[in-house]
């Protein structure tokens, strides 16, 4: 059985319907130096656990979501609508 993912506009879809685009990370200011820059574009992490990340339903409502799962099980323990961001409570 394929794997599923609520999308908060179109229910729960296979999760072949979504592409993965990255971890939900804070944007530096506006006036921060190049190295925080530098950070935030080029260098990620890999985390093993709880993580947040972006990603885009490309063969459904074309939406962005945030999907928070675990990257080690790949349980998923909530998705919301990327516009409307992801509650306080579940910010890692």
């Amino acid at each position: 059985m394929a794997s599923l993912i609520t999308c908060p506009h179109c229910s729960a879809r296979p999760a072949d319907e979504f592409t993965i685009k990255g971890a939900v990370l804070k944007r530096p200011e506006a006036d921060a130096n190049a190295e925080a820059w530098m950070d935030y574009v080029y260098f990620r992490k890999n985390p093993h656990g709880r993580h947040r990340e972006y990603w885009h339903h490309t063969s459904g409502c074309r939406r962005w979501i945030i999907v928070e799962r675990d990257t080690v099980t790949h349980e998923i323990f909530g998705t919301f609508d990327a516009a409307l961001g992801a509650p306080a409570e579940v910010i890692l």
